[in-house]
């Protein structure tokens, strides 16, 4: 049986911000997504903030193994019953990966129970260094010691997150900042993972190293690890064309 993964997406900047619709067209889920599906054990759908209950209604969520969010300008749109719906299902057994932003979305701040705030800065040429810290683990099987983003936004210490159970990724900044970028912990029966690249205005969900660590944090998150095919090593893996 295939891994069941649902990946949501306000999709409003897309919508609303020229630069963004230019980088993801059909929206950051759809690329996402559209890397997923390439691997034949995954069978992958989408689901937005403006679909009836957000595309998230009691028998999607039943039908999903892990859920992918992404979440930024319109937190506070995503309505309360669907954020328990989707709190239950976690506890339940449903593996949930937070990216980027979606550190402040409903659904991460109630399982947290912490502000989960930070520091951040965005500029046209900040440069992210990825550092993976815990080699071996399933999250970060294929991927080099450290990995380079060109432009991305700035994330900064303090993150108010309750100590992660693992912490596989963390990102240094030309500014001198660093941050926890690769965290993950369990509640319930649920497996939760958080990966912070992906600010809408740069490409980021374009570059294949990216897309194959949200790839591993499926399969982790949905205690499907075992499956990552092991023919990746630690090839160097470049962008997407």
């Amino acid at each position: 049986m295939p891994l069941r993964v649902t990946v949501w997406n306000e999709f409003r900047h897309e919508k609303s911000n020229p630069k963004v619709a230019a980088i993801y067209p059909n929206g950051m889920h759809e690329a996402i997504a559209g890397y997923l599906r390439r691997s034949n054990d995954l069978a992958v759908r989408t689901a937005t903030l403006d679909q009836p209950e957000h595309g998230l209604q009691e028998e999607v969520l039943q039908q999903t193994d892990v859920l992918v969010w992404w979440g930024h300008m319109a937190h506070d749109k995503v309505a309360d019953s669907v954020v328990e719906r989707v709190q239950k299902r976690v506890l339940a057994g449903m593996g949930l990966v937070v990216l980027h932003s979606g550190h402040f979305s409903k659904i991460f701040k109630k399982l947290m129970g912490t502000t989960c705030d930070l520091k951040w800065r965005e500029e046209e040429n900040e440069r992210e260094i990825l550092w993976v810290t815990r080699p071996g683990h399933p999250i970060v099987q294929g991927i080099d010691d450290h990995f380079i983003l060109p432009r991305e936004e700035m994330y900064g210490e303090y993150f108010d997150i309750p100590e992660p159970e693992c912490t596989f990724l963390i990102s240094s900044f030309g500014g001198g900042e660093v941050f926890r970028s690769g965290c993950t912990w369990s509640r319930g029966a649920g497996r939760i993972a958080y990966f912070r690249p992906g600010h809408e205005t740069f490409p980021t969900y374009h570059d294949a190293t990216v897309l194959k660590v949200i790839e591993n944090a499926c399969r982790w998150a949905a205690g499907t690890a075992a499956q990552i095919p092991p023919s990746f090593g630690n090839r160097k893996l470049g962008w997407i064309g």
